[in-house]
């Protein structure tokens, strides 16, 4: 595994606030290798995550998929549509990393809170 994409929950999001600093610790982070995101990016996976709602770096910023290179954070209003296509993405992978983004998404889900992704 070369590089990961790492992804967490936000305990309280702060508005206006640039994320820009690299603290997977601070977010409790579970990692899914780069060679099969970019593969799944490929397909399409790919093409749904261009549709979900997202901030870039801040919630001033609204985006649509995950930052490659940067930070995300992704909205409450977005989990369940996310939980899909990576639920979707599992179906034909059968993952431990997937199945485990699925976990961490249900738990964002379950306790209303924003998810952090950490891009290469």
């Amino acid at each position: 595994m070369a590089y990961i994409h790492e992804f967490g929950i936000v305990e309280c999001i702060e508005k206006n606030k640039k994320y820009v600093g690299y603290e997977p610790e601070k977010y409790n982070c579970i990692g899914v290798d780069g060679d099969l995101f970019d593969e799944l990016m490929s397909k399409d996976f790919g093409k749904k995550m261009h549709r979900l709602d997202t901030f870039a770096h801040n919630t001033n910023r609204p985006y649509k998929n995950l930052a490659y290179f940067g930070i995300t954070l992704i909205p409450p209003s977005s989990h369940k549509q996310f939980l899909n296509i990576v639920s979707e993405a599992n179906d034909e992978y059968k993952s431990e990393e997937l199945e485990k983004l699925m976990k961490k998404i249900a738990e964002a889900i379950k306790e209303d809170r924003w998810l952090i992704h950490f891009g290469v």
